[in-house]
């Protein structure tokens, strides 16, 4: 108990040096810069703003409400890292979601890791520890890869040092950025996994994946019957689903109306029928904005 109580005062201590004018560090050369740069320091709140180059863009606010339930409970397990900018003034390279939960519980202070750095080994930093983390979609991992290609002039060989994966796993996410956006939306919000991504990588003409991807998500295709189905596309150049046992094909009412249903909503419109004239129609969306403008259709038809 007693050193817990002596690293608590110790960074109370190291945040008092930190601000003082007469202290200010810029670089690892200035006096007790060897004090305060790798230490844990209880920050002020305020004085920390969000990283420009932070890769992840989407932050469930169900998972943020969690998080700040558990820091409310336990405190911060991991301190956050920032790089400071001047005095008082810091910046973060990662624990963003920390960082946000923690003002939702209402925290003045935060511990936290102080490096310094320039805005690329910011940059770099963040990405890296980023593509780290367990919790980003396919995307956000595969746009943070390209990032370090376009920003840090690092290539795939040089990123798989850095981030200890393979080459060809590096290769494999930033072929899904060649996918249409929509399809790209769809897998980050999981829609699709990146297996099904990857297979639709090998349909070149991207109608024709919005096709297909739209067939995987009528039918709630698996990777492997999505593969199936785009292995029989290049080979008869048609998308084709075979029929459930339980379906028959639409009656002529239904072909004749359906092409008004697809014209209304915006996307190709699924019906099914079965044996017993019994049937469904499907009206699949692409992100919650997509969502709500279907609803507001359906409300402005009543």
């Amino acid at each position: 108990m007693a050193k817990a109580t002596k690293k608590q005062a110790l960074g109370r201590g190291l945040s008092a040096l930190l601000k003082d004018p007469e202290n200010d560090i810029q670089s690892v050369q200035d006096k007790n810069a060897d004090k305060v740069i790798g230490n844990i320091i209880e920050l002020d709140l305020d004085f920390i703003e969000v990283n420009p180059f932070q890769p992840r863009t989407n932050f469930s606010e169900e998972s943020l409400q969690e998080l700040a339930s558990s820091i409310k409970e336990l405190g911060i397990i991991q301190p956050i890292t920032v790089r400071k900018l001047s005095l008082n003034k810091y910046q973060l390279v990662s624990g963003e979601r920390r960082f946000r939960a923690s003002k939702l519980v209402g925290l003045e202070t935060i511990p936290a890791y102080i490096r310094i750095a320039n805005d690329q080994e910011s940059l770099e930093m963040a990405l890296v520890e980023n593509i780290q983390r367990q919790d980003l979609d396919p995307i956000e991992i595969a746009l943070s890869y390209q990032r370090l290609i376009d920003e840090i002039n690092l290539t795939q060989e040089q990123m798989s040092e850095r981030v200890g994966k393979k080459r060809s796993t590096i290769t494999n996410y930033l072929r899904l950025l060649k996918l249409d956006p929509i399809i790209q939306t769809g897998m980050r919000d999981g829609f699709i996994s990146m297996g099904h991504g990857r297979a639709l990588i090998a349909v070149e003409d991207q109608t024709v994946q919005l096709d297909i991807y739209e067939k995987i998500l009528q039918n709630e295709l698996s990777v492997r019957n999505t593969e199936a189905l785009i292995r029989n596309y290049n080979t008869s150049k048609e998308v084709k689903v075979p029929s459930k046992d339980n379906t028959e094909e639409a009656p002529k009412y239904i072909k004749k109306g359906i092409g008004v249903f697809s014209e209304y909503f915006g996307h190709k419109i699924d019906v099914k029928v079965s044996k017993n004239g019994k049937g469904k129609i499907t009206i699949p969306f692409h992100s919650e904005e997509d969502f709500n403008r279907i609803k507001k259709l359906i409300q402005g038809a009543k």
